[in-house]
């Protein structure tokens, strides 16, 4: 008996051992100190797990972030509208605890209730490089002291009670990419440094009280978006660099007329100078730049003849024109309803035969008030003057004469050259719409946009030095793997954001141009349900300077595979049944976007389930379809000479129900997820088709019996019997009888809708009114 509990005693205190050993990842130190964080911060519940056994370094979601047993990055998020924290509380007491973290590179404070003035003491965290703390309540002045945190390259101060100028010493601060001071209420001329930023990227001030004129930001070379909406700034249209790609200027008292530099603008986005004082022609021009894709110039007093004739950007998407003093006709490009692009126009004297414009004259009025002639006005007023002077005689006539005849000739010279068409011109790198996200997200400082939704950086070609940088030298520990397509690794970029990089090594010797149209293809391929790329790197030989090796590089999803969420042995937790079809659905919409999102489409992709991953929000993700760059037979087709025409090259898979591939793998990949168990041969699919083939004829419970038993007891029997109708016709023999994708979408998404009212209803009815199946597949052909 002795003997057993001291075996019991030996082992307790053997897991003991092993629990805090995998606890002291950090120093002792610096527990206390994220403790004292914790209770600093009034417990919230953000950090209800953190205690003494916590695995700070391994947390889910991500908090902190270590090496060598140091915090590097604390990343702490309340709930959106946080109160104010209690009054006991101390700004001073929590940043003279985090100043005792000397090794922090990263801080995320928002939404914590955050109060009082931000200390000096903050400058104490010298090694800091991004800092962001969001809707707080943080009031008084920024210290000027902020200056002296050199290594700083994202400050984002947005939605808090900041008051006084902006210190002018922020213009000391040479990495700083992101600046940020949103909703506050900071007043004065903003400080003249700010131009000396070269690294700067994305200025936002809107929301405050700025006044005066704004600083010379030409110097300004890498800003990207310039954001002054909401102020009391005036004077002229800012001067800045040509990789602009935002302009908000809204609702300030800018005057003067739109620069001539503006038209040349060639990555410009978004403009925005709605609410200010502007006069002067409005230069056409710019509903055609290449990038242009929002318009806003309402409420101000620009004048000029539209033209039905004038061309425009088909990406153009929304214009307004409102409340100018514009005459002409809408270009006929604006109405086209195509791109269902909004125009509005009211408030002008355009000739569109609405009674929400002006007549002719009140815009010839107005411009006189303002002292701007329109070009017809002003023509007949010319005339006017050469009869009067006609009738004067002597010297004083010709010399008038002689004048006018100059200005003739130069107006004449003036005009060809505005008519002269500009250049159009295609930036090398794609360029996505802006959002706010990327200013509170540090990942994203060295790329400013964002494309649409994806919350993804614009495409972008990588140096091999800053891959290097990210993976170590490609050290061991980022090795993910190895296939048939090259090594992957895991690498983190300058601005902390992670990536899958795949280095494919080149036996054949071409140039950059051999490989550009693959390139520009897969540069496309970005979709909610892909893993999508983010770049390319291209290394040469010496010898030739042909590429010796190629690097992709893939946003990175750390979550694991859908496999490891339904069914590996040692799950963490096994999604729910309604979070399996809404996994199924983003798997299906991913095919859908690989075969008709793109022209041509890509085709019999091979995906399996180990193929798709779930990022953080449990969003399925394909990781692996048929980019040509990867395919086998790459150095076949370019052997052939095709390589220059990726559509000639992709018609190979256009062969008859290639699509139905697809299908046939998403049908193996249902198996899973309705079985729960893992199907990794032809046999072991045949097997488990035959038991849900059988079971659709069967009863509710019957089927259930086949279902997951992590979930069968959670799930509607319409819906379960509908994802088992659909696997089964996805695994049919015959391509031909396999459904679409459409089709496959429209059950997968009637399952959800029925599981949904199920969950709703306490008394949940076996039979439905809404038949899952299209008429067209009402049939169900069950091959033994």
């Amino acid at each position: 008996m002795a003997k057993h509990v001291c075996q019991i005693v030996l082992l307790f205190l053997f897991v003991m051992f092993l629990s805090v050993s995998t606890a002291e990842h950090l120093e002792s130190s610096q527990v206390q100190i994220l403790l004292k964080i914790k209770h600093l911060l009034n417990f919230p519940p953000v950090l209800k797990t953190w205690n003494h056994n916590t695995d700070f370094c391994n947390t889910e979601p991500l908090t902190v972030v270590c090496f060598e047993q140091s915090i590097t990055q604390l990343h702490i998020v309340g709930d959106n509208g946080a109160s104010r924290l209690p009054d006991n509380f101390s700004i001073d007491s929590f940043v003279n605890t985090l100043s005792k973290l000397p090794s922090l590179k990263v801080l995320t404070l928002v939404s914590l209730g955050l109060w009082g003035p931000l200390p000096s003491k903050f400058t104490s965290l010298s090694s800091l490089e991004i800092v962001n703390l969001t809707s707080n309540f943080f009031e008084g002045n920024i210290p000027p002291i902020i200056s002296s945190l050199e290594h700083l390259q994202t400050l984002i101060l947005e939605n808090n009670n900041f008051t006084g100028i902006l210190p002018d010493g922020i213009g000391s601060l040479s990495a700083l990419a992101v600046l940020n001071v949103k909703n506050n209420s900071l007043y004065g001329n903003l400080p003249r440094s700010l131009g000396d930023l070269e690294n700067l990227r994305v200025l936002v001030l809107s929301n405050n009280n700025f006044s005066g004129e704004v600083p010379d930001f030409s110097g300004l070379t890498n800003l990207q978006v310039l954001d002054l909406e909401n102020n009391v700034l005036e004077s002229r249209f800012p001067v800045v660099g040509d990789k602009i790609e935002r302009v908000v200027l809204r609702n300030n008292k800018f005057t003067f007329g739109i620069p001539e530099k503006v038209q040349s603008y060639y990555q410009l986005k978004l403009l925005d100078i709605s609410s200010n004082r502007f006069v002067g022609p409005f230069p056409v021009s710019l509903l055609s730049l290449p990038s242009i894709i929002y318009l806003d110039i309402a409420g101000n007093k620009l004048t000029g003849m539209l033209s039905e004739n004038a061309p425009c950007n088909d990406e153009l998407y929304f214009v307004n024109f409102t409340a100018n003093l514009l005459t002409g006709k809408l270009p006929s490009c604006l109405m086209s309803d195509s791109k269902k692009r909004v125009v509005l126009y009211a408030g002008n004297c355009l000739e569109t035969g609405d009674e929400n414009q002006q007549p002719i004259s009140f815009c010839k009025n107005a411009a006189l008030a303002v002292g701007i002639l329109p070009r017809s006005y002003k023509q007949k007023q010319a005339s006017k003057v050469i009869l009067a002077l006609s009738i004067c005689g002597g010297v004083i006539g010709g010399i008038v004469l002689l004048s006018v005849t100059f200005l003739v000739v130069k107006n004449f010279l003036a005009k060809r050259a505005a008519q002269k068409p500009l250049t159009r011109y295609t930036a090398e790198n794609a360029s996505t719409s802006y959002t706010s996200k990327i200013l509170k997200d540090a990942r994203y400082i060295t790329q400013a946009m964002k494309l649409g939704a994806l919350g993804l950086p614009a495409y972008r070609t990588f140096s091999l030095e800053e891959l290097e940088e990210a993976t170590n030298n490609f050290d061991t520990s980022t090795f993910m793997g190895e296939g048939s397509h090259g090594q992957m690794y895991r690498g983190r970029l300058r601005d902390g954001s992670y990536v899958a990089i795949r280095c494919l090594k080149l036996k054949r010797n071409h140039s950059t141009q051999y490989f550009m149209p693959h390139i520009e293809l897969t540069s496309k391929l970005r979709h909610h349900h892909l893993v999508s790329a983010l770049g390319h790197c291209f290394e040469y030989y010496l010898d030739d300077s042909s590429v010796s090796r190629l690097f992709l590089v893939f946003e990175y999803v750390p979550n694991g595979t859908l496999r490891s969420w339904i069914s590996e042995r040692r799950v963490r937790r096994k999604l729910t049944w309604a979070q399996r079809i809404a996994a199924a659905t983003g798997v299906a919409k991913g095919i859908q976007f690989l075969h008709t999102g793109i022209v041509p489409g890509l085709f019999a992709n091979n995906i399996k389930i180990t193929d798709v991953l779930v990022d953080q929000n449990l969003v399925a993700k394909i990781s692996s379809y048929k980019l040509l760059l990867l395919s086998d037979n790459m150095g076949k087709l370019l052997d052939a000479n095709e390589a220059s025409d990726v559509k000639h090259i992709h018609l190979i898979n256009r062969a008859k129900h290639q699509d139905k591939l697809d299908i046939y793998d998403f049908g193996v990949i249902l198996l899973e997820v309705i079985s729960g168990k893992p199907v990794n041969s032809r046999s072991e699919v045949e097997a488990v088709k035959y038991k849900l083939q059988a079971s659709i004829t069967a009863d509710d419970a019957s089927r259930k019996n086949l279902v997951d038993p992590a979930v069968k007891n959670s799930c509607s029997g319409e819906s379960v019997k509908t994802m088992i109708e659909i696997c089964c016709r996805c695994l049919l023999e015959d391509p031909a009888e396999r459904p679409s994708i459409e089709d496959v979408l429209w059950n997968l998404q009637f399952a959800a809708q029925v599981q949904d009212s199920w969950r709703g209803d306490s008394q949940s009815s076996e039979t439905s009114p809404i038949s899952p199946m299209k008429s067209s597949h009402l049939k169900l052909t069950i091959r033994q």
